[in-house]
């Protein structure tokens, strides 16, 4: 990728112990002491990127942007052992407890807007606004529609690719055999259904992708991408949210102000889960990028985001 102005460059970092043998990572860029904005990665398990910096006003904003717990240069990595909502909720209040941050902007998108709801509804009253993208709940039904219904529909030669790699016995419960197999510590058994699961789940959510197989062999030059683990192991768990978690305690953001960028054509979070939530909070907007699908590298959604962190109070 392109080198980024040094204005968006971090002014420190650091490891922060917050319990159970994992230490966050945690980078400040922006303007020391200016208005505190939290960024949540997605996954869960990616880490927070450079370009995310970018979202940002770096002479107006201090940001923190914060790897989660078995995510990106946080230790131990790829840990799943107290690995939970809770868990990261815990470790945001730890953060702004050390920073002696009174109230703090969220932003994050997928599952980082999942985390961000579920620490605002805990704590609203240390969140100053929210600037949400793609809106995830952590239902079933969220999941059953992002990995089964939805490519059934809108990719169905993808959804079979990935469907019947697996024996026949198991094509009946194919998210279920993925996530087997991707819990299963052994590398010879978990290796290439991480790698197909990455390559699905990436062309999932461009508006564009290009058309293509899953991978059907182990490549040795490839790295093993780490969210499909993240991910099977918060699946396996239901995200650790009670059923309806999210929607039935959006009550709690009564006051904070919000803003929602969804891309119409988001096969991964549709819109519907941004129109429920925006219904269930007043103080939302909704905003549809008619041209988008889930990545946040889509046209048009990083100038919303931005206008959105801009304005919002």
């Amino acid at each position: 990728m392109k080198t980024l102005p040094e204005a968006f460059r971090p002014f420190d970092a650091r490891m922060l112990h917050v319990g159970d043998g994992h230490w966050i990572y945690v980078e400040e860029v922006g303007l020391r002491g200016g208005r505190p904005i939290a960024f949540l990665h997605g996954g869960p398990g990616s880490g927070s990127q450079h370009l995310h910096r970018t979202l940002f006003d770096p002479a107006r904003d201090h940001i923190f942007l914060i790897d989660q717990r078995g995510a990106g240069r946080s230790h131990p990595y790829l840990s799943c052992d107290a690995n939970t909502t809770a868990h990261l909720v815990s470790d945001l209040e730890a953060i702004r407890e050390h920073f002696d941050i009174a109230k703090w902007l969220l932003v994050g998108g997928s599952w980082g807007s999942t985390l961000a709801l579920a620490y605002a509804e805990k704590h609203p009253e240390r969140v100053s606004g929210l600037v949400l993208r793609a809106i995830f709940l952590g239902t079933a039904e969220e999941v059953e529609w992002a990995f089964l219904e939805g490519p059934k529909i809108f990719r169905p030669e993808l959804y079979a690719d990935f469907r019947d790699w697996l024996p026949a016995a198991e094509r009946s419960e194919p998210l279920q055999a993925y996530v087997n197999r991707l819990c299963n510590p052994d590398p010879n058994v978990h290796t290439l259904p991480a790698l197909r699961w990455f390559a699905y789940e990436r062309a999932l959510s461009e508006i564009a992708a290009k058309p293509g197989k899953l991978p059907a062999e182990v490549d040795a030059a490839s790295r093993l991408p780490p969210t499909p683990f993240v991910e099977a192991h918060y699946i396996r768990n239901n995200f650790f949210l009670e059923p309806g978690q999210l929607l039935r305690d959006a009550r709690n953001l009564a006051g904070i102000p919000g803003h929602i960028v969804q891309g119409r054509y988001d096969l991964l979070c549709p819109p519907r889960t941004a129109h429920a939530l925006a219904s269930a909070w007043p103080d939302a907007r909704l905003e549809f990028i008619e041209t988008a699908g889930h990545a946040m590298s889509d046209p048009g959604v990083m100038d919303a985001m931005r206008r959105a962190i801009s304005e919002i109070s």
